[in-house]
Formats: C-alpha cells, structure tokens, sequence
C-alpha cells in the first residue's frame, strides 16, 4: 500500500526544487524562513520577491514613527536605503531579492492602498517568471501589508493548484494573542487546510541572525515592538504549514 506523505507532513524533495518566498516587506522572509533560505542558499532559483518594496509618490514631511526610531531624518529616500540592506542581507541567505514597487502601507490613507487582487495581478507574474515549484507566502497576521499578500498569494494559488503552495508564521507577530490560531481556523473553514509540514532547513542560527542585521534601520524598531533579541535567543522555531484540500472524505471535519 503506497503511503500519502502528505497526511504526516512530510514533504516530496522534488517539490523543493525551486522555492520563492515572498516577503511583505524587506526583513519579513529572513526572520519567518531564513534558514529555509540558507537550505537552498546559492540556488539561482532561490528567490524572494519583497511585495512592499517600492517608494510612496512622497515621502511625509516628518518620518513615520518607524522611520525615525530606525534612525531616518526629513528628505532621506528610506526605501532605498532599505534595499540596500535587503541586498545585503540575501547575500548572507544565498537567495536573489526581487522588489514589487508597492508602497508600504504606512506612507499611504487606507484609501490609497492597493487590494490585494492588485497585488495578485503583478504578483503572479513576478512568481511565474521564476518558474517555482514551491512558493512560500506568510501566513498573513496583523500587519495590513501581511494580510493582503497572503491574500492575494491565495489567489494566485487558485490560479496555479500545480504549485506546491506553503505559509511561514510571521515572526512576532505569531505571538500575540489568538492570531495565529484565528488564521489556521480561517483556511480550514475555506478548506484549505492548513497542514504543519516537515519541511527542512539549515540549523544554522548564526548566519540568520547576521541577514537580519543587515537591516540596520529594521532592528531598533523590532527590538522595541517584537523583542527580536529574544526571539532569536530563544530559538523560536520556523514553521511551515502546507496548503492542502482536505483528503478525500474528511471535509465534514469542517462542521465539527
């Protein structure tokens, strides 16, 4: 009798081939799935597209909050800056950096923000062009920008069921109170069910730790907003959970 790995998590080494991981903004892939990213490090199909990458039309007179604990004055081009690092830090993870040119949702109204179907229309061709055949998205918590690309990541992967369709958890924001919980019952209620999965990756803590500082302008608000420091010296684990209909005859688990 032949085995559905699948039903313990466990993953096909073939569908691993070539991984895209997307990123909300420039540090996300490397704190939920950098050392997925050091597993398959100096792969040329190894790549990050970074959804929030772009300039806004202007920046604001005063930098944002975040802006200015990161250490960034009036006049100062805060994305480029920001690429910069973001190249330095997929350096250390051996992945190539791709950049959408979406405006990170704290320089615009919620008005002015796109939905995450116009994300979904560029989005899928950035992913498409890399040829992958397994596309890691995060699992969309609490930020709005994380939301909306797990959003349109899953309106992508109803386009392109061939793909070996994955979520990382979103570091620090996992942590707060029921969201990460309030996401899994989401999916399974959509029957996408949300399966943790064996995917590996390199134990290597230390060269994480130095891609995530190349953000130098990240760190001093992370550390103030989500304890990054401690974090990482506790070892918070990156978890992977597969993207899966329900196997055949268990979708009344759902009305459970």
């Amino acid at each position: 009798m032949t085995i559905d790995r699948s039903l313990w998590g466990q993953v096909e080494p073939e569908s691993l081939t070539r991984i895209v991981v997307l990123s909300p903004h420039f540090d996300d892939a490397a704190m939920g799935a950098g050392q997925l990213l050091i597993r398959h490090a100096g792969k040329a199909e190894t790549t990050v597209i970074t959804v929030y990458g772009g300039a806004p039309p202007a920046y604001p007179a005063q930098p944002t909050e975040w802006d200015a604990l990161g250490g960034f004055g009036p006049g100062d081009d805060v994305v480029s800056a920001r690429r910069q690092e973001d190249r330095a830090a997929m350096e250390v993870l051996g992945a190539g950096p791709v950049w959408l040119d979406f405006p990170d949702h704290q320089y615009l109204d919620p008005a002015e923000r796109p939905t995450a179907s116009q994300v979904a229309a560029v989005l899928e061709g950035a992913i498409l062009e890399r040829d992958p055949t397994a596309v890691f998205a995060p699992m969309g918590l609490a930020n709005p920008d994380h939301v909306d690309t797990h959003e349109a990541a899953l309106l992508i992967r109803r386009a392109h069921p061939e793909l070996a369709w994955f979520c990382y958890e979103d570091q620090g924001y996992k942590h707060l109170p029921g969201l990460l919980a309030w996401r899994v019952a989401k999916l399974f209620r959509a029957l996408i069910w949300p399966t943790p999965a064996a995917v590996p990756v390199a134990s290597d803590a230390e060269r994480k730790r130095r891609a995530i500082w190349c953000y130098a302008s990240q760190i001093p608000p992370l550390e103030r907003d989500h304890g990054l420091t401690e974090r990482l010296e506790a070892g918070v684990p990156e978890q992977f959970w597969r993207l899966l209909p329900p196997p055949p005859g268990w979708e009344a688990l759902v009305e459970v």
